[in-house]
């Protein structure tokens, strides 16, 4: 029987080593199935109840190893499938809105007090979070692994920004309504930024950052209340920049009328509008916004400290903040240029004024002494 007799030795070896542990009942089915494929008959059960296998000759080959190797290979893809599952990514969308100059938190607070997040710190005055739960289950559609969890979150500051975690662009305006409703000062447009987390439960480091997203281990609600201080922060200092942008092109004009007429046509009440504008512009980025203000999360804890310098890194604060103060000092010469022109120009009408009373005086005592000789005489 030469090869065919040590096969079937070694299927039987094996069909008894099947009987005896319950753990190898999946692997001789295997076995049972790659020897139907090589065309080894196995007959009807006698009436002793054993299977007798044919020893016919057949030109397939059968190896020793074939078995282990394919209970091994059968391990592997287990754990190569388990091994992907944990490194799965989960992406969840944040959008940051800057929609008016004032939200008062007192009154949303009262209004949505079962939403309220309960603060962590003392610091968060400025700003409030709210948890809201959406069923069914919504599914992301910015591209990778599906957001399973149904929690939305909504971080709202008072300078007017609000930032939304895990809602999708067709979900926007319902919960931006509910911030319209206790804000004032709407802006005419309102406006936008858009960023991302991923979750990576897998990763070593505590963060990683990336091109308009950045990678946590995991997203908690003081994770969230960092990324939205400093999203909130950004997209409000975009406003405040382009306040001043508009009164440096007012100055500017200024500056070239002046160039060509050597003079200004410039009222006084409208100086004053622009110095108040660019005073209340740089206490609000200061005092409301809180740019310099320190994070009580951050000091607490290193990993969400480093995530706080990141993203202030990433969206240059600091930097937009130094260009914000050059041209508010750029602003501040000119109005105070201007307010010495207007001072001047203001000495210089009360001095011609001075100068016609005293002429008209002058004309006045010449002729009285004028009538009063004629009167002598006479």
């Amino acid at each position: 029987m030469g090869r065919w007799g040590a096969s079937s030795s070694l299927l039987l070896e094996q069909i008894k080593l099947t009987s005896q542990s319950s753990h190898f009942v999946s692997s001789s089915s295997f076995l049972l199935k790659s020897t139907q494929q090589q065309h080894i008959p196995i007959s009807k059960p006698s009436s002793w109840g054993f299977r007798f296998i044919s020893a016919n000759p057949c030109p397939s080959h059968i190896d020793d190893n074939d078995f282990f190797d394919g209970v091994h290979e059968f391990g592997q893809n287990i754990e190569k499938e388990k091994k992907v599952e944990k490194e799965k990514v989960t992406n969840i969308p944040v959008k940051a809105y800057f929609l008016s100059t004032s939200i008062d938190l007192k009154s949303m607070q009262a209004e949505y007090s079962c939403n309220v997040i309960p603060p962590t710190s003392r610091s968060s005055s400025n700003y409030i979070a709210l948890r809201y739960c959406d069923f069914p289950f919504k599914v992301s559609r910015t591209g990778g692994e599906k957001i399973g969890s149904c929690w939305r979150y909504m971080v709202v500051f008072q300078y007017g920004s609000a930032v939304l975690f895990n809602i999708e662009e067709d979900e926007v305006d319902s919960y931006l309504k509910l911030v319209r409703r206790h804000a004032s000062g709407l802006l005419s447009e309102m406006r936008k930024d858009d960023y991302a987390v991923k979750e990576k439960p897998l990763l070593k480091e505590d963060m990683q950052g990336g091109p308009d997203y950045i990678v946590l281990k995991r997203l908690d609600i003081d994770g969230i209340r960092i990324i939205g201080s400093v999203l909130g922060q950004s997209i409000a200092l975009d406003y405040f920049v382009s306040q001043v942008d508009g009164m440096v092109e007012v100055f500017t004009d200024i500056n070239r009328d002046m160039e060509k007429t050597g003079n200004f046509t410039m009222r006084r009440k409208k100086l004053f509008q622009l110095v108040g504008k660019a005073n209340s512009n740089l206490a609000d980025v200061i005092l409301k916004v809180g740019l310099f203000d320190r994070s009580e999360i951050a000091w607490r804890d290193a990993k969400y400290a480093q995530i706080l310098e990141y993203l202030r890194e990433e969206y240059e604060v600091t930097q937009r903040f130094g260009n914000l103060d050059f041209k508010l000092k750029f602003v501040e010469h000119n109005i105070h240029f201007l307010q010495e022109s207007l001072q001047n120009r203001k000495s210089d009408f009360l001095e011609w004024c001075i100068i016609s009373l005293l002429s008209i005086e002058n004309v006045i005592s010449i002729y009285e002494i004028i009538h009063e000789s004629s009167a002598a005489a006479l």
